[in-house]
């Protein structure tokens, strides 16, 4: 696996190494080993899965606070992605920043999200699966969000607001600096 540092201290790309022929594909999605030696020990204990219907969905900004922050690692299993991670670390020199990258069914790159980033992403395709492993189980009474179109932070999604869909809990969510 390629392990790809981002201008933000924490979050990783990581690229699989594929192995193709004329009968399809193979690669290692996750080898504790391999991810121990260059991102550190993360105990991943729930993996969620998402599928999204039709391009334009997107899902987020959200976190969990506290003790029941959580990191993730995340794929796109089949269709496209634009996933976003913003530091919300108090006292970090990269608060309120965001990596953005691209994840694909074609490209089977991974992102590592650690505890301390809101996450969201937006579905590029239809009929997209969207798999992520987390290190802390989910805790409604810990969850937080913030505006996927806050100011103050200025994510690129780089589509036209009216082409999306949102749920009613994000199209509603508070504002990036009053709920951190």
């Amino acid at each position: 696996m390629n392990y790809i540092k981002t201008d933000i201290d924490g979050p990783v790309i990581i690229e699989p190494k594929v192995f193709g022929d004329h009968r399809g594909y193979f690669f290692e999605s996750f080898s504790l080993r391999d991810f121990e030696q260059n991102i550190g020990k993360v105990a991943f204990v729930q993996d969620n899965e998402s599928f999204s219907a039709k391009k334009g969905v997107l899902r987020g900004m959200h976190f969990q606070k506290g003790d029941d922050a959580q990191a993730k690692l995340v794929r796109v299993v089949r269709g496209r992605v634009l996933d976003v991670a913003v530091d919300i670390r108090p006292g970090s020199a990269t608060y309120g920043k965001y990596v953005k990258v691209e994840l694909s069914g074609d490209n089977k790159r991974m992102f590592f999200i650690p505890r301390g980033f809101a996450h969201g992403f937006l579905v590029l395709e239809d009929d997209t699966i969207f798999q992520y492993k987390c290190d802390n189980f989910y805790a409604p009474a810990s969850e937080g969000s913030f505006r996927w179109n806050d100011p103050q932070v200025g994510i690129d999604w780089g589509v036209d607001e009216a082409s999306l869909i949102l749920s009613e809990k994000d199209s509603k969510a508070p504002a990036f600096s009053s709920n951190l």
